[in-house]
């Protein structure tokens, strides 16, 4: 039995070689999980690490009975852990946080609100606490991003997202399709989705797992992946029909 299914909510944490921030990202979960305004649950996503992480995160989720994981036998990369979280939780709702520490689990309480009224909710990064170079990286990547999809998204790589898990699990899923989710919402129905102000913090432990290539090289290629598909996406109405879903 999938026991994702006794909650409202599941925040999904895919993380690779993220060892040293286990501990500490449990507790803040558990904390987040006593002031949530759903019955919440956690899901850790394995992305097949290479360092302790896998028993550190066994070992967290022994001691907390609202915690579960799963695990790949390779790493697969961001967007493939994100699928699997989607795949594998049962709540009618949805989210994702990095396991960097750099967001704050208690500001999944400031998204979820907004779930009534969209199918999924960001964080936008207001006061970022990355390097200046870092920064612009994200900025052009941002811009470009825009342009291409005009999905008018102004943080696409903000680490906190809220949706319904229907819509999440909708997604067309590919490498890299992660950085697209506000553009994928608005193409699957032509639906809006909401930006709310969260923290974000300095790294203290790990180290990043993104470079210049695969944040903003291999994102602008993926723009024009996103706009072959749009051209080409299927949707479609029933507008009346005698079988019951």
């Amino acid at each position: 039995m999938n026991r994702t299914s006794d909650y409202d909510f599941t925040v999904i944490v895919p993380l690779y070689d993220e060892e040293a921030n286990i501990p500490e990202l449990g507790r803040r979960l558990a904390a987040f999980l006593r002031t949530s305004q759903y019955r919440s649950c956690v899901l850790f996503v394995n992305d097949g690490s290479s360092d302790g992480s896998l028993e550190c995160v066994k070992k967290t989720c022994s001691g907390y009975p609202d915690f579960f994981y799963i695990s790949f036998s390779e790493n697969c990369g961001l967007s493939a852990a994100l699928k699997a979280g989607f795949d594998y939780a049962c709540s009618e709702y949805v989210g994702y946080m990095d396991a960097d520490l750099q967001t704050d689990p208690e500001d999944f309480n400031l998204l979820l609100p907004y779930l009534r009224d969209y199918d999924m909710v960001t964080g936008v990064r207001v006061r970022r606490n990355d390097s200046p170079f870092r920064r612009f990286q994200s900025v052009f990547a941002n811009s470009f991003r825009r342009m291409m999809t005009g999905d008018g998204a102004s943080d696409t790589g903000c680490p906190l997202k809220v949706f319904r898990t229907a819509a999440a699990r909708s997604f067309p899923m590919f490498t890299g399709m992660h950085r697209f989710f506000p553009a994928l919402i608005m193409l699957q129905n032509g639906a809006g989705y909401k930006e709310v102000p969260v923290r974000h913090y300095p790294r203290t432990a790990g180290v990043s797992k993104f470079s210049m290539w695969n944040r903003v090289l291999v994102s602008l290629a993926d723009c024009f992946a996103y706009r072959w598909m749009k051209s080409r996406y299927i949707r479609y109405r029933v507008t009346d029909s005698d079988l019951e879903r």
